[in-house]
């Protein structure tokens, strides 16, 4: 409602500077009142079709022009000269541009105006066009930052999930982990711990041990809430995963060949892989066995648990889809399933040596 009334009354006043010579100083004549409205009563649409309303506005100016009634400035082309620089399209603008030109210089030769009358208007014209373009820029600019704004709250709300994510997966990660190591630890050492009270206290050390290794893990994990985040556990302390998941019963082997220089976010999740790995077997395989076996692949780094237990109990839970989240985060692919050259569950990963951005 601002703008309609804004529009009606520029129109209003651009009437009236328009028709004021017709009405006091000259006789009165119908047809130049009517071409005075002609060229100032649409702009009261001057927003919804500029290029029209220029146009209409323009050959009544014109007209009023070779009449020679028209006021010292052509208040209603002005003002829809500003209107179509300001809000038409790029085609539109030029086509303006070229029926203003011409409409322009037909108002200036054919009524023999001096000379310094051409430039007079001239310098009126472009005037209006760089303020209408200056407008225009202005506007083009506010909705540029606009929507780089929203993108950018888009990027962070899109990170600040990825990062939940990956809290959330890191927590499972080491509470799964620990968790079921404590409790085959603790059903290990209450079972013994009235006939074999040195091995009782072995699995209650290790259920220690395996706490405040939880603790530090967990710290890690959510290292990103605090100001400085530390480093995440890498492959420098799977040999530690190993010896505890051997202090629960299983025969664990760690075969180790030459690896590459990692990325840390390739070495944490090559951890995570071993970690959740070892907790599924843990907790689901009934295995007796264990390989875990660290290589370098074509360039990049294989990561392979195989197990001789039932094979296909460790599908079940998040872990795995949490793993497949973490290798396919850095590039790398995931094989989970039953193995091929016998009894038991096979985890082969295989990651670059550099994350993917």
């Amino acid at each position: 409602m601002r703008v309609r009334a804004l529009d009606l009354l520029i129109a209003a006043a651009v009437a009236a500077a328009t028709m004021f010579p017709a009405v006091w100083y000259l006789p009165f004549d119908p047809g130049t009142l009517l071409l005075g409205l002609l060229a100032s009563a649409p702009l009261v649409w001057r927003r919804r079709a500029p290029v029209l309303v220029a146009l209409v506005t323009g050959i009544a100016t014109t007209w009023l022009s070779l009449l020679n009634v028209l006021p010292d400035m052509p208040y209603g082309q002005l003002v829809a000269t500003y209107t179509w620089a300001e809000l038409a399209a790029p085609a539109w603008r030029i086509a303006a541009i070229v029926l203003t030109t011409a409409g322009v210089g037909i108002s200036l030769v054919l009524p023999q105006e001096n000379p310094p009358s051409f430039g007079y208007v001239g310098l009126m014209f472009v005037t209006a066009y760089a303020l209408g373009a200056g407008v225009r820029a202005r506007r083009d600019r506010i909705a540029f930052l606009e929507e780089r704004t929203r993108r950018l709250t888009e990027e962070q709300a899109a990170a600040a999930t990825n990062e939940r994510a990956r809290i959330a997966r890191d927590m499972h990660d080491v509470l799964a982990h620990s968790v079921g190591l404590m409790v085959v630890q603790a059903e290990g050492g209450a079972s013994v711990v009235r006939t074999d009270a040195g091995r009782a206290e072995a699995a209650f050390d290790a259920i220690a041990e395996t706490g405040r290794e939880a603790l530090v893990q967990l710290r890690h994990a959510l290292g990103v809430l605090r100001e400085r985040e530390p480093e995440p556990a890498a492959l420098e302390a799977i040999p530690s995963l190993v010896e505890r998941a051997r202090r629960t019963g299983l025969d664990v082997r760690l075969e180790r060949g030459a690896v590459p220089t990692l990325d840390p976010r390739v070495g944490a999740t090559a951890f995570r892989v071993v970690q959740e790995a070892l907790t599924n077997v843990v907790k689901h395989a009934g295995a007796r066995r264990v390989v875990v076996s660290l290589a370098s692949d074509e360039g990049g780094f294989a990561v392979t648990v195989r197990d001789d237990g039932r094979g296909g109990a460790a599908v079940f839970g998040h872990g795995l889809s949490g793993m497949l989240e973490r290798v396919q985060a850095v590039g790398g692919q995931l094989r989970t399933g039953p193995r091929t050259d016998g009894p038991g569950f096979e985890v082969a990963a295989t990651l670059p040596a550099a994350a993917r951005p």
